[in-house]
């Protein structure tokens, strides 16, 4: 959603009518993934993708038949091999397209909450006799004016099973398409932007913010040490913060994107950040050492209060195995971590 926002805004700003189309099922391999959106306006100008280039063509066209009958519907597209070659992509698929009259209040509402980094929800009916309708949450929101918004005629009846089910998905931060009586429904969970807290400015860390970088996480170093923390070590990062960690998380406390990893072998830095990240909403929290070394933090963690919980949320060792040697492919085995924590697998 993020990468159509700024042009979508554009659109409704100069009086535009805009169709969105979301991508709500995926059979087989696909160019881009569920949730995938591309945004057309009643001129034909498009802007994101649904498949990177395969079936965009159609899409549009149901785009603007949809914006002229001002009524939602579900489409489904092969992508062949040669489709995908065509346009430069490995192999094809299947996917299905969910295509609606995109309404300016809500997407107003979804603009504010994704640029002031809020997790949100919208859940739609695809499929039966209300499609289209759908509802916006957010986590742990209750039923009522207060927690839920109502775009058109909401099944009363698939409120209480929408609302559970998405704060599941919350956690997961995953989207989901799933069938409910005579209605099928899909999840679509916007969380905040992706952020990269590395703690420790070592060696390690310069990869790691260009491999972060290149998956489009706003990356973070921390450390108060100018000898590591230097704009000569990192001229690439987005933000590096001169700071003890406790300093930098006590102010920018982590949300639902944020990826915490400590990486700087020294408890002074590592064990705090540690346990603010615990008590924290972090969606990811990962410590590099060993496990005599892990055994000491954790313990310390416990003794800061952090509950024996949320200090299980903590991955060490840090990284997936795959026998890393080296800054660089320490760095490369981090980072494949935090993508699939990132994408539920």
């Amino acid at each position: 959603m993020r990468e159509i926002l700024d042009e979508v805004n554009s659109w409704f700003k100069a009086g535009k009518q805009v169709a969105l189309a979301t991508v709500v099922k995926i059979y087989g391999s696909a160019p881009r993934g569920l949730g995938a959106k591309m945004a057309v306006n009643e001129d034909g100008a498009m802007v994101g993708s649904v498949s990177g280039g395969c079936v965009e063509g159609a899409v549009i066209s149901e785009a603007l038949d949809v914006l002229q009958k001002q009524e939602a519907r579900l489409l489904h597209y092969g992508i062949t091999n040669d489709m995908a070659f065509s346009v430069g992509l490995a192999c094809g698929g299947e996917i299905e397209v969910f295509v609606e009259p995109l309404n300016q209040a809500v997407f107003e509402q979804i603009y504010a909450d994704l640029k002031s980094q809020t997790m949100t929800a919208l859940v739609k009916v695809i499929q039966g006799a209300a499609i289209g309708a759908a509802i916006q949450v957010y986590p742990q929101s209750k039923r009522g004016p207060e927690g839920v918004s109502y775009l058109g005629d909401f099944p009363a009846d698939l409120v209480e099973p929408a609302l559970k089910q998405v704060q599941t998905l919350f956690t997961n931060q995953q989207n989901a398409r799933l069938e409910t009586g005579e209605a099928e429904l899909f999840y679509d969970v916007l969380p905040p932007e992706p952020k990269l807290v590395i703690i420790g400015a070592v060696h390690i860390a310069i990869p790691l913010v260009t491999f972060a970088k290149a998956l489009g996480f706003q990356t973070i170093v921390v450390d108060p040490r100018k000898a590591f923390a230097s704009e000569e070590r990192f001229p690439h990062v987005d933000v590096l913060a001169r700071v003890w960690p406790q300093e930098y998380l006590e102010t920018q406390l982590p949300d639902e994107g944020t990826y915490v990893v400590t990486v700087s072998h020294d408890e002074k830095l590592d064990v705090p950040a540690l346990t603010l990240a615990c008590n924290s909403k972090a969606h990811y929290i990962g410590a590099l050492g060993s496990k005599k070394t892990f055994a000491g933090y954790r313990q310390q963690i416990l003794d800061n209060g952090v509950t024996e919980e949320a200090a299980a949320r903590i991955h060490s060792p840090i990284g997936l195995d795959i026998g890393a040697r080296g800054p660089e492919e320490i760095a490369l085995a981090i980072i494949a971590e935090v993508v699939k924590t990132r994408t539920g697998k």
